[in-house]
């Protein structure tokens, strides 16, 4: 038993969502523009690069930055960086620069500066290093930067992207922040200032690419996948049993303990949802998920004649990655480097319906989508937070579900559909404050407000 009033904010089906949704509904109409509404269609002055087009990245010594790097190095005939911005890591920052040459660095924590000085002592080249969060806004910024690898974690990589598009760079966009938070501000600036935002993680990497040249209108549905995590097989009934080493247990991809979790609820997917509608435009009705164990089909769109088309490969998140480097071309890729996919070796695909039960985290997901504004990036700040106090087992796994109903519910009232960057920034930290005073009784598993 939970010892809060009962709310309204999760609902086992659909159709009973509608008491919240007649409150704070914020459909397509309302909402800005989709970075790509219902197709993806490049200019005809869109430029191609004879000469390796130069990139920035953000959050270079985290995973998608340093396989960015990898793609790099593997074609520098088409990729050059220009610049580099990691938080912490001195030692990989160090190794990138005397590698790849860039023009400007940046390292976020300040206190590390002479550390990375110290590191680049030896070094034959020496770039400019600014330090702080000017620094890493600079390097979003930076004037020979044609694209902007935006790698950084949560809402910290908001005010980068928002500099590197007030700046004119396309996005090469890894931060789920950007959309689901920063949503409401960030895709008006986008058409604003005519940059793109081309998706770098593997399902709506799957999306775009099944829309490339689909015609206005074309658009019916879009099918996110999803593996299911590490409880996909597991009854209901043992869910209040798990522990933290369960829930690290992927069954199919490598990834941080966050997104691994984030997994085996479902959140991810969840949160997916909410990124698809801001990117493409397709209203809540029309965005599914299903699960698919093998994780090869990245995700599909059915068009207006019933078509269904579908992105397969290996589960290597370098290709979504690559692909918004080069788009609209495509890069050749080695088959030592890049192993081809072998259906035959496969044998079979198989898919199921996602059960709500087991994973309240999807009705909560359409739920705070649907209301639009500030919400999603509530619901988003409440997941990372419960999340972290699960794996430092200050709450029980079922706990992660209800601290992010119980703090989204306590947002509805003070929604707001059209956020400032900076609204969208101080609910990003109260929710994530909020969730923090969320903590288990001492007699009974239960949340209660500290």
């Amino acid at each position: 038993a939970w010892l809060v009033h009962s709310v309204d904010f999760t609902f086992r089906k659909r159709d009973k969502r509608a008491a919240f949704l007649r409150m704070t509904c914020c459909s397509m109409q309302q909402g800005p523009l989709p970075a790509w509404p219902g197709r993806a269609v490049a200019e005809p002055e869109r430029r191609s690069w004879d000469s390796p087009k130069p990139i920035s990245i953000i959050g270079s010594t985290g995973s998608v930055g340093t396989q960015t790097l990898a793609i790099v190095a593997e074609n520098p005939d088409k990729f050059r960086v220009v610049a580099l911005a990691a938080g912490s890591n001195v030692t990989l920052l160090a190794d990138q620069v005397k590698m790849f040459k860039p023009n400007l660095v940046a390292i976020g924590n300040e206190s590390l500066l002479n550390e990375l000085k110290e590191a680049l002592a030896d070094c034959e080249y020496m770039p400019e290093i600014i330090p702080g969060e000017q620094g890493v806004i600079e390097v979003a910024r930076h004037p020979d930067a044609v694209t902007v690898v935006t790698g950084i974690v949560g809402c910290a990589g908001l005010e980068p992207t928002v500099a590197a598009i007030e700046a004119g760079k396309d996005i090469a966009l890894a931060n789920k922040e950007t959309l689901i938070a920063g949503g409401p501000f960030v895709l008006p600036l986008a058409h604003k200032h005519n940059v793109k935002i081309l998706p770098a993680d593997s399902e709506h990497s799957a999306i775009f690419q099944c829309i490339q040249g689909l015609s206005e209108g074309s658009l019916r549905r879009v099918i996110l996948t999803a593996s299911g995590g590490a409880f996909r097989d597991w009854p209901i009934e043992r869910l209040k049993d798990v522990q933290v080493a369960d829930a690290l247990k992927h069954p199919n991809w490598k990834m941080g303990k966050k997104i691994t979790v984030d997994s085996a609820t479902l959140f991810n997917k969840g949160l997916e949802v909410i990124e698809a509608h801001y990117l493409f435009g397709v209203e809540y009705d029309n965005i599914e998920i299903m699960i698919h164990p093998q994780s090869i089909i990245h995700s599909m769109i059915e068009t207006k004649d019933s078509s269904v088309l579908a992105q397969l490969g290996r589960t290597d998140m370098r290709l979504p990655i690559l692909y918004t480097l080069s788009w609209p071309e495509r890069v050749y890729c080695s088959e030592i480097t890049w192993p081809r996919l072998d259906l035959c070796e496969l044998g079979s695909l198989t898919f199921k319906a996602v059960d709500n039960v087991k994973y309240p985290s999807v009705d909560l997901a359409y739920a705070a989508g649907r209301a639009g504004g500030t919400m999603p990036g509530v619901l988003s700040a409440a997941n990372e937070k419960a999340v972290e106090l699960f794996i430092n087992e200050k709450i029980s796994y079922l706990d992660i579900f209800k601290v992010v109903e119980m703090t989204c519910n306590a947002h509805r009232n003070e929604l707001v559909t059209s956020p400032s960057l900076e609204e969208i920034i101080h609910y990003d930290q109260w929710a994530r404050k909020f969730s923090a005073t969320l903590q288990p009784s001492s007699s009974r598993r239960s949340i209660v407000l500290a």
